[in-house]
């Protein structure tokens, strides 16, 4: 917004405006911390709002499930002749009857509980269903926010690059300045500004594709700077192994299991009789006597062989295949969890060769390549390749700290329970 003329005209109040604007600007720019990253996740995902409504609409349903259907009203003509001279006609000298009723149906008390078990059960399935999504949400955040943490961590090392290489430079044209050196020397600090450039676009696609990754799970704030560091999660097996039964896809499962011993129950209360009651009235002319009709029906299940114990069969093997399936799955997710464990391993073991064997010899050997150099008794090639292996000696271990942060991140919210620590060191 452009300053009135009377502000342009003094410059100093026209600054402290624009200072002042400027503080304002900064105080509302919450920076985006890990933590809150995962409350914007599971405040703002849509994904998780479906699921909240999916959970309200079963819930809804629990209560019509145990009610009585509706009961039915009955108009009719009863005794209507239909040939003669008189078809069709209706007077008071005639036997027809204007009749009024109503019926209302009794299903055994066995279905009605059955109905109520089921529509509970659909409220476990979607509190289960909630829960598997919170698990990815977590889960998809941590590892997008710690893959921008990352490469955010190298693009700064490759501004340290970039300050080191101008002093490189610096050094070569002194020496070629000085008769030392050839001609051609000039050229290396170029060819590795060049490298640090390519590495330099190579990191800021990666930056966005991982700020895109965060954008999905919390909107517009992905694109707030950084602030913080990733949380340092302790790593037990026993405890992961422990907690792996209540892992949103196994609950998940045993709430469907539950759904389907409901149905086997519904499907044998339908070989108990169901019964309804109905009540009429029925008008005649004044000649006669009006009239009262009550009648009780019965369902009469005789043929159980062919309607009611196939389908007893097939709700019974309904819930056959989820047992077998959680079973199943809690041993996917037993072998997933050694596996991503024993990555954790490599890359804590990885981390710490590259921190305190790799980096040092190639810092040690960019200093003897450099004496070397200096002393007129190595080449620039040499010093070169040094820098480059400790380039990528840097970059790796940032590299290599992400992932076994995003493989932390991915053992701590394996069963959504994200919140509780976990507590030991790996055996």
């Amino acid at each position: 917004m452009p300053f009135p003329d009377s502000l342009a005209r003094r410059p100093g109040r026209a600054l402290a405006l624009a200072l002042v604007a400027g503080c304002v600007g900064l105080a509302h720019a919450e920076p985006l911390t890990f933590t809150r990253a995962l409350d914007l996740a599971t405040s703002e995902t849509p994904a998780l709002r479906a699921d909240a409504a999916q959970l309200d609409a079963a819930r809804d349903a629990v209560l019509p499930a145990g009610q009585l259907p509706d009961p039915k009203l009955a108009l009719g003509l009863d005794n209507l002749p239909i040939n003669g001279p008189d078809h069709y006609r209706v007077g008071d000298d005639f036997m027809t009857m204007r009749r009024v009723g109503l019926m209302q149906e009794f299903p055994n008390r066995a279905k009605r509980k059955a109905r109520v078990a089921v529509a509970q059960g659909e409220v476990a399935v979607a509190v289960a269903q909630t829960a598997v999504t919170r698990q990815q949400v977590q889960q998809e955040t941590a590892l997008a926010w710690i893959a921008r943490h990352t490469v955010e961590r190298q693009l700064a090392r490759i501004d340290a690059l970039r300050a080191e290489n101008r002093l490189f430079d610096a050094g070569v044209r002194a020496r070629l300045a000085g008769g030392g050196g050839l001609a051609a020397d000039g050229v290396a600090p170029r060819q590795e500004a060049a490298a640090i450039d390519n590495l330099q676009d190579r990191f800021e696609a990666r930056r966005e594709q991982a700020i895109a990754q965060l954008e999905r799970w919390i909107g517009e704030p992905a694109r707030e700077p950084l602030a913080g560091a990733v949380p340092d999660w302790p790593i037990a097996r026993d405890g992961l192994l422990h907690r792996l039964h209540a892992h949103p896809d196994v609950a998940l499962l045993g709430a469907r299991e539950t759904v389907a011993q409901a149905a086997i129950a519904q499907a044998q209360a339908a070989k108990k009789s169901d019964w309804a009651l109905a009540l009429a009235y029925q008008q005649r002319g004044p000649q006669f006597s009006d009239m009262a009709t009550l009648e009780v029906t019965f369902d009469l299940p005789l043929f159980a062989a062919h309607r009611q114990d196939p389908t007893i069969a097939a709700r019974r093997a309904e819930r056959d295949a989820l047992q077998a399936q959680r079973e199943a799955t809690l041993r996917e997710h037993t072998a997933m969890l050694d596996t991503d464990l024993a990555e954790y391993r490599r890359l804590d073991k990885a981390l710490a060769r590259q921190n305190q064997v790799l980096l040092p010899l190639a810092t040690e050997k960019i200093a003897l390549a450099s004496a070397a150099w200096r002393g007129g008794q190595g080449s620039l090639a040499d010093l070169v390749a040094a820098r480059r292996e400790r380039i990528e000696a840097e970059l790796e271990a940032i590299t290599l700290e992400g992932k076994r942060q995003q493989m932390a991140a991915r053992l701590h919210y394996r069963d959504g329970n994200g919140d509780t620590l976990i507590s030991g060191d790996l055996p």
